[in-house]
């Protein structure tokens, strides 16, 4: 972002990128542009969890892999829909059936949980087109901002690939929609709604319904593996038709038996049928079969983990791993975890990583939190919360240490007492290849739902500062992995609690960066009105460097607004204040954001002067990348001014810089500089083989729709016809490099 205190490398945030295609009237020659560059050698992602053992699902297995063949033949992509009550084992039979197509789709194999039934609402597809993205191969930094121009990408780059999908716990239609892969590709979707909406899409619905008697005693049977079921048939019948026949909760029931070798199944049966009597008002889609097996395996639990059970139900999110319940239970969460892993009251989840994660299902989540209710005090459950928040706090704030070591964050309220047990870390070392501060973007990435959920509950829970410190410490992902969404909502919580509790510097920070967060979503408007509320607010506290940082901020959204006196203004208040306040690297941000505007309105000479001053200032602030910037600036300027010997060598060192920070949108932008100023010296092959590398690296940074990109393919056509002809001089002031305001700034 430009000229903020909080700034990355990703800096440009002008205009809206439209899909991956350069369009011009005629293009002549060899040119080649292509969509954005997967990274290098990067494995097919295999995402699916593993699968589960199957009972009397034939027929089902059947009809998906019938449709499959059909849809095949007839060269139509496969989509599927499993629906039926939660424990019936939709998601068990859709990983049966896409686990044995890996041969066949060698492209990988994609997963996401949609949440339908998730605490905090259900998944936003936007965010998981955006995952399903950076599988494939695409940058982070390449994933485009907008819905539609994700969903363009993912089928874009999936027309060829034979891959299989797995959507699970759908909600609508229309949040599925968006993540239906192109070609012949495999959908499964999972939903306890029947979804008749995706049939328009070629969907094809297999509905699940209980087992049958025979194949749930199977079920035990093969859960028990001790021969009870043989010797009490009778008994072992009665104990799945209490259940009635969903598997969920035959291995729960199972699960219990296994853990008491000596018990027969009529005490099992004896006692759910009182749990079952007992728990028939809290029935919900016929789950109240489940809630039995479920009591009776809590009841059944040691003590630490029951304890753990209750507290995890408390938890605010669908997926946690070991760190977590180590935070709340200490020493005994690893055993406490495997007991309750062993009564099938916790599943595994597929973690790229390798690193153990669990979840509950959505019955199993929902009973764990009616015990909290009931089995825990008030005392207790406040405390689980607090420290729940607060480890997401403490290893939020060790991510950013770790991605911006330099960063001054907000002070964090880690001396809060939490409990007894110290707070567990997580680890951020390097793995496979990825650096410590990719590790630890990973983590907060992976982590972001809990982070929400945290930040959302914060002033219910009583610690409203949890969503601003959280928000805060959230910085360093939201531009780099570009989650918009959380980057508005976030902050807004952040200023709600701040406002609320009367903290001035944080309610002054939640406003400049979630402004900083409008700017980027293409809304300069509401940005540039929180700019002025912030403004005020700093002058009320009589903080004049952050009144001054905000003199940078207004002028970018009145430049976002096309207002450029008014940036102008800004600009060089902001440029003369903050280096005598003390903040030297801002200050030469500004005076670049003010050569970027002098440069648009064809003041060529002042804006060479500004840019020059502002890259001698970013050299001296140990800033190599907007210095490089400042020197492209210089250069662009030169060109126009005739001044082409000066113009070379700011160009050429500035394109030197910025390749080896694979700052590949700013040296496309260079590259189009030295381009027009060789089509000035009346070279217009060595300008042809400039705009083609320009090209090329737009479409490798995802910007090849971007208003640079189609210039420079424009004038590259312009200059197709003919090697010997010299163009006459293009006049001050004309080209694309003079009349572009969205790139420069910082």
């Amino acid at each position: 972002m430009r000229g903020h205190e909080h700034s990355t490398n990703a800096n440009d945030l002008s205009g809206t990128v439209h899909g991956f295609v350069v369009q011009t009237g005629s293009v002549h020659g060899g040119i080649h542009v292509s969509g954005p560059a997967l990274r290098e050698e990067v494995p097919p992602p295999w995402q699916l969890p593993p699968s589960v053992r199957l009972t009397d699902r034939t027929e089902e297995l059947r009809a998906l892999e019938a449709h499959r063949r059909r849809a095949t033949e007839e060269g139509h992509p496969t989509l599927a829909m499993v629906s039926g009550l939660g424990g019936v084992g939709k998601t068990a039979v859709a990983l049966s059936w896409l686990h044995t197509l890996r041969p066949h789709f060698p492209g990988g194999q994609l997963y996401a949980d949609l949440g339908a039934q998730a605490p905090g609402g259900p998944a936003d597809p936007g965010e998981v087109v955006a995952r399903f993205l950076r599988a494939l191969g695409v940058p982070a930094a390449q994933v485009p901002s907008a819905l539609g121009e994700r969903v363009a990408l993912y089928r874009s780059l999936t027309t060829e690939r034979r891959l299989v999908v797995l959507l699970d716990d759908a909600a609508t239609a229309a949040q599925v929609r968006p993540l239906l892969p192109a070609g012949r590709c495999v959908t499964a979707v999972t939903s306890r709604r029947r979804m008749p909406g995706l049939s328009l899409d070629g969907g094809h619905v297999v509905h699940l319904g209980p087992l049958s008697t025979e194949a749930a005693v199977e079920l035990l049977d093969t859960t028990l593996a001790d021969g009870r079921v043989t010797a009490q048939p009778d008994q072992a019948r009665a104990l799945v038709a209490l259940c009635a026949g969903l598997p969920l909760a035959v291995r729960i029931a199972g699960a219990r038996l296994a853990a008491r070798p000596r018990q027969g199944l009529t005490t099992m049966v004896r006692a759910l049928s009182e749990e079952h009597e007992r728990l028939e008002a809290l029935a919900i889609e016929g789950d109240h079969d489940v809630r039995a097996a479920l009591d009776l395996s809590y009841q059944g639990l040691p003590p630490a983990a029951a304890r753990l059970y209750r507290l995890l139900g408390l938890h605010p999110g669908r997926e946690f791993g070991v760190p977590l319940a180590r935070t709340l239970l200490g020493g005994e969460a690893v055993e406490a975890l495997e007991a309750l892993h062993d009564a099938n009251l916790l599943v595994d989840v597929a973690d790229a990583t390798g690193r153990e994660r669990y979840r509950f299902h959505d019955l199993v989540r929902l009973h764990a939190a009616e015990r909290a209710a009931q089995d825990a005090g008030g005392e207790e459950r406040a405390g689980a919360l607090l420290r729940i928040g607060y480890h997401y706090l403490a290893n939020a704030d060790r991510a950013e240490q770790v991605v911006e070591p330099g960063r001054a964050g907000l002070e964090r309220g880690f001396t809060r007492d939490v409990g007894p047990e110290p707070i567990t870390a997580e680890e951020f070392g390097p793995v496979d290849g990825r650096t410590e501060a990719d590790t630890a973007l990973d983590w907060l990435e992976r982590e972001l739902p809990n982070l929400m959920a945290v930040i959302r509950r914060a002033r219910a829970m009583g610690a409203p500062e949890l969503a601003w410190q959280l928000t805060d410490a959230l910085w360093p992902l939201f531009p780099r992995r570009k989650v918009y969404r959380e980057w508005i909502e976030a902050h807004d919580e952040g200023l709600l609690a701040a406002e609320e509790e009367g903290d001035g510097e944080a309610f002054c920070r939640m406003l400049t960066s979630g402004a900083l967060g409008r700017l980027a979503t293409g809304d300069p408007a509401a940005g540039l009105a929180m700019f002025e509320r912030a403004a005020v607010a700093f002058e009320e506290r009589g903080d004049a460097l952050g009144y001054a940082r905000t003199l940078n901020y207004r002028g970018l959204a009145h430049q976002r607004l096309g207002r450029l006196d008014g940036a102008a203004g800004l600009f060089a208040r902001a440029a003369d204040e903050l280096p005598a306040l003390g903040d030297l690297r801002a200050g030469a941000l500004a005076r670049f954001n003010l050569a970027d505007v002098a440069l648009a309105r064809g003041r060529f000479a002042d804006a060479a002067d500004d840019a020059e001053a502002s890259r001698l200032a970013l050299e001296a602030a140990g800033d190599p990348y907007n210095a490089a910037r400042a020197a492209g600036l210089t250069g662009r300027a030169c060109v126009a001014l005739g001044r082409l010997d000066r113009a070379e060598r700011e160009l050429s060192a500035a394109l030197s810089a910025l390749r080896a920070q694979s700052a590949g949108f700013e040296a496309a932008r260079v590259l189009g500089s030295l381009a027009q100023l060789s089509e000035r010296r009346g070279q217009p092959r060595q300008a042809r083989q400039y705009y083609r590398e320009a090209l090329s690296l737009y479409a490798s940074a995802g910007r090849s729709g971007a208003a640079e990109a189609v210039e420079a393919a424009a004038r590259l056509d312009a200059l197709e016809p003919a090697d010997t002809e010299h163009p006459p001089p293009t006049p001050p002031g004309t080209g694309p490099l003079a009349a572009d305001p969205g790139g420069a700034g910082a």
